[in-house]
């Protein structure tokens, strides 16, 4: 028997009165595999988060897919009770979306909820782990296969440094020419009691000094400094010994060209000074800063050569 193979991608969902089988790859994210017994059809989505207000986006909330998925399905017959459902994913993986403490756990729950308000029989789980799954979803006979996706090198590099993180502060270094500045973007930083400012820089020397010695997991790094400019000592710090870097300057405004090379040789982000508005007190700066330097700390630094980005 011919079979219609869908992919599913993070948002997506799809019911098949014909044969198919329905694939998608889960991490922290869930799918809901519904099968009708009697018609011998079956449907299944794949959601990203529990719940969201992105009406663009609406299918990769948990509780706006679940019970679409369920009115999907009763269009091809109205009888609730001849659907049974299997659930799965949710995992604790390092992935685009980890920074989300504990949102496997919630996924598994806003489906589980759903299933059971809805009263739809579950018949079969696998959720939770810290490994992604892909599954395979047969609609004609509701058998559902899964495979484990081994956790690669990258993913096992980025679960070690979120545990030593979580475990400790993150330690920041801030490189600016201007002592007004260093202060402000250290008061601010400081603010969060999960960070610390292991140490200042005023131009790229002492910036590379300061990395060797402190080991900072984030380096905040302006752009126009006295003996070598800040992109100039990105370059060198991506090619020697790259570091997740937040460059926070007043040329790196949006669009600009500062800004696009800034990320092109391998800041993780950019920051336009105005927008810290350091003058008006610390709250914007600290909520600003902080939120980015906790990305910044989770994040995979690849090495660069000077023939990638020399040129830049």
């Amino acid at each position: 028997m011919d079979e219609k193979r869908i992919f599913l991608l993070p948002g997506e969902m799809a019911v098949s009165l014909k044969p198919a089988v329905i694939a998608t790859l889960l991490g922290s994210c869930v799918a809901i595999c519904l099968f009708n017994k009697e018609l011998r059809a079956g449907g299944m989505n794949h959601y990203m988060l529990p719940s969201g207000n992105n009406a663009e986006s609406r299918g990769k909330y948990g509780d706006y897919a679940s019970p679409k998925l369920i009115e999907m399905m009763l269009r091809l017959d109205p009888e609730i009770t001849n659907l049974v459902a299997h659930v799965y994913g949710g995992g604790a993986v390092v992935g685009h979306l980890s920074t989300g403490a504990g949102i496997g756990e919630k996924n598994i729950a806003v489906a589980l909820e759903i299933l059971e308000a809805r009263g739809i029989r579950v018949t079969r789980k696998d959720v939770a782990g810290t490994n992604g799954r892909k599954i395979f979803f047969n609609t004609f006979t509701g058998d559902v296969q899964t495979r484990p996706i081994e956790k690669s090198e990258l993913t096992r590099e980025l679960e070690e440094k979120k545990k030593s993180i979580s475990a400790r502060k993150i330690r920041v270094l801030v490189v600016d020419d201007s002592p007004t500045v260093r202060q402000i973007i250290s008061k601010a930083v400081s603010t969060d009691p999960g960070m610390e400012v292991v140490g200042r820089a005023g131009d790229a020397y002492e910036a590379r000094s300061g990395i060797l010695e402190l080991d900072p997991d984030v380096v905040t790094l302006d752009i126009i400094m006295p003996k070598m400019d800040g992109l100039a000592f990105l370059k060198k710090l991506m090619v020697h010994f790259p570091k997740p870097v937040i460059v926070v300057s007043s040329v790196a405004q949006e669009d600009s060209k500062q800004r696009s090379r800034a990320r092109m040789i391998g800041a993780v982000e950019v920051i336009d000074k105005e927008d810290l508005k350091m003058y008006q007190g610390l709250g914007t700066a600290a909520s600003l800063l902080c939120g980015k330097i906790r990305l910044a700390a989770l994040a995979s630094v690849k090495k660069r050569t000077e023939a990638e980005i020399g040129h830049i």
